[in-house]
């Protein structure tokens, strides 16, 4: 049973449209307003960065919302920074909402005399005063492990699940989820069991760092409509490299489902004159105006799942009830227009 009347949000200035959309959404559920605790995020001339809470939370249960995406090290910092600011404050509690949790990809000593820099961000996380942590889709499930703190990492899989059989409920038994690696396959399984549909792989083999070499598909994919799944979608290489070999192995249509949006440099550019006939994401990260004016990028919202799991961590309840799609289907409920 929580002590405070209502959980305390408050945000950075990484994703404020997504933080907005939490606190709406917790409105709702909650039948009485909840807002973002008013403060302000402020860099000096040189770019340091500054933080002030202006409301007491002294003894509140708070929740900052902050994506550790680009620029990732302001981002960061913001997040270290107000998670000290409430600690020095006096907050009950300080849980880290971390929609898409950067350096998660430094994951591992990938050669010799290299960082794993995810640890480093744990740790750093921890030392703020940071006591909970509640992300979604880590790049590697290890990293909840770097923390010794509770990590709630929610998955976009049954949100996809969701969608998908909305946009494709006429011909479902065309779906093929395609994994666009080896490494990927756990997570293109599981939202192939959810829709019943059959799986395949791209297998890639690189001569060097960041350039693919050849690609081969590994499965039936003739007369598919295929779609890709994967947890980010970088500068877009790869991911279109995926869905030229996969038409040229008989694919119908090739579709793309991505939890992060990072999509730097060339990503928009590249997924524009793509074969790629749509790619959804979500709004764990803030588009660009560039990414919102690309004709065959969806996103999806993520606010309903992260207000219902907010809720539950300050309830006491059951953050896992989330995975399944029984219990998304009413949060999400008229968003894919069932």
């Amino acid at each position: 049973m929580s002590i405070t009347p209502e959980p305390k949000l408050i945000s950075g200035n990484a994703n404020l449209p997504l933080a907005k959309a939490i606190t709406r959404r917790m409105t709702m559920h909650r039948g009485a307003p909840i807002g973002l605790v008013e403060a302000r995020v402020e860099r000096f001339n040189d770019q340091e960065i500054f933080v002030e809470v202006f409301e007491n939370v002294r003894g509140e249960d708070m929740f900052i919302i902050q994506s550790t995406s680009n620029p990732a090290n302001d981002n960061l910092m913001e997040l270290l920074i107000m998670a000290d600011a409430l600690r020095r404050s006096s907050a009950l509690r300080i849980t880290a909402v971390i929609p898409y949790f950067g350096y998660a990809r430094q994951d591992r000593r990938s050669k010799a005399r290299t960082p794993i820099s995810a640890k480093l961000v744990a740790n750093m996380i921890v030392e703020a005063g940071v006591e909970r942590v509640l992300t979604m889709d880590l790049h590697a499930a290890q990293i909840q492990g770097f923390f010794d703190i509770p990590v709630d990492n929610l998955y976009a899989s049954p949100v996809f699940a969701l969608d998908i059989q909305t946009q494709f409920r006429d011909r479902m038994d065309q779906v093929m989820v395609v994994s666009p690696d080896v490494g990927g396959v756990a997570r293109a399984r599981e939202l192939a069991k959810r829709i019943v549909a059959p799986l395949a792989i791209v297998d890639k083999r690189r001569e060097k760092a960041g350039e693919v070499s050849e690609m081969t598909v590994i499965g039936d994919v003739t007369d598919r409509v295929c779609i890709i799944i994967d947890d980010m979608c970088d500068t877009a290489g790869t991911l279109c490299k995926a869905a030229d070999i996969l038409i040229e192995n008989g694919a119908s249509e090739v579709h793309a489902y991505t939890t992060h949006g990072v999509l730097s440099g060339p990503a928009v550019e590249r997924i524009t004159k793509s074969q790629l006939k749509s790619m959804v994401i979500t709004d764990t990260i803030a588009a660009t105006e560039a990414v919102k004016a690309t004709p065959n990028i969806r996103i999806i919202p993520t606010a309903p799942v992260f207000a219902q799991a907010i809720l539950n961590i300050w309830n006491g309840t059951s953050v896992s009830s989330l995975f399944e799609i029984p219990t998304l289907e009413p949060i999400y409920e008229g968003q894919f227009g069932k």
